[in-house]
């Protein structure tokens, strides 16, 4: 089977590393809650839209080091290699910043896929396997052209797209229940339910 993975919020989780950032930057109250999200909402209410854009760009192009894998995600890939199934991750982002530092993004995603998702020194991803696109359209188009049997992804508008492939089993990784709405295919809430999912 050819496993397919979203990259952003589906395999790596940036809650610490934008809290701490923020922090860093004073730009938040301490008691903020730790998760990526309160990070953004609180920057917008307070008018503060451009320095979440600056600190998105300077967070994904250099502090990727700090941000962490979703639990059981290292855990899954090795049982799925050991299963003989393929990965790849397709991913949609730009490959510089909107605003601030042009830190190149595809590189700084791809230098962490190959050096936190291992085992016994060796990649669980190759890197020929990591796709980065700019566009959705383009994100969509390169699950249908390498094939994927499943795809798992933070965004129901990809999986939900009319152009996602109906060859495709479409699981949507949603950790904070927060799509109960959605339709088009299976929802998981952690990688360990994606590892049942998969029979790995």
């Amino acid at each position: 089977m050819k496993i397919g993975l979203d990259f952003d919020n589906t395999i790596v989780c940036y809650d610490n590393v934008f809290h701490q950032v923020a922090l860093e930057q004073g730009v938040i109250p301490a008691e903020t809650a730790v998760n990526k999200v309160a990070v953004r909402d609180y920057l917008r209410a307070v008018g503060k839209e451009g320095l979440w854009t600056e600190m998105q760009g300077y967070v994904y192009g250099t502090r990727m080091e700090d941000a962490d894998a979703y639990p059981d995600v290292i855990e899954t890939l090795i049982a799925a290699k050991q299963q003989g199934h393929q990965i790849c991750i397709v991913s949609h982002k730009t490959r510089y910043p909107f605003m601030g530092h042009q830190y190149d993004l595809h590189e700084s995603a791809r230098n962490w896929i190959l050096t936190h998702l291992t085992h016994n020194d060796e990649p669980l991803v190759d890197e020929f396997s990591i796709n980065f696109r700019e566009t959705k359209a383009e994100k969509i188009d390169r699950i249908a052209e390498l094939g994927c049997d499943i795809f798992l992804d933070d965004l129901p508008e990809i999986l939900e797209a009319s152009n996602f492939p109906a060859s495709v089993k479409a699981v949507l990784f949603d950790p904070a229940a927060h799509h109960s709405d959605f339709d088009k295919g299976l929802a998981v809430t952690s990688w360990k339910q994606f590892s049942y999912l998969l029979e790995l």
